[in-house]
């Protein structure tokens, strides 16, 4: 019985910890249901189930993963080397500088003067 008693005790603190963690750390805009302040008095005074109602009921909402059929979430940020316009821009940059470079050597060539045939 006193092995059950422990782990009955670690659960309950592990909820009261990481539940006051998650309200701390979470912007007060983005809370939902309660005030702050009475989320971190719920959690302490009735704790576990003030804990347990935090994960339920408290906490905001998980973003939805883009294209999941939702058309409130936000974009999610793709990386430059996941992104087709930006990966295209690189080749058109690419070819400009080529192009640029090209005529700046071509510039170059027309100045010099030409090897005269005489030894």
């Amino acid at each position: 019985m006193g092995r059950l008693g422990i782990l009955f005790f670690l659960v309950y603190l592990a909820v009261l910890v990481v539940a006051l963690i998650d309200c701390l750390s979470t912007d007060k805009a983005e809370i939902r249901n309660l005030p702050k302040i009475v989320w971190i008095l719920l959690i302490v005074v009735f704790s576990p189930v003030g804990g347990i109602a935090w994960f339920l009921t408290g906490r905001p909402k998980a973003e939805v993963p883009a294209g999941s059929g939702t058309t409130t979430a936000k974009p999610r940020p793709v990386a430059p080397d996941d992104n087709p316009d930006f990966l295209r821009s690189l080749g058109e940059r690419d070819r400009a500088d080529e192009a640029e470079a090209l005529r700046r050597w071509e510039e170059e060539l027309k100045k010099k003067p030409k090897p005269s045939d005489e030894p």
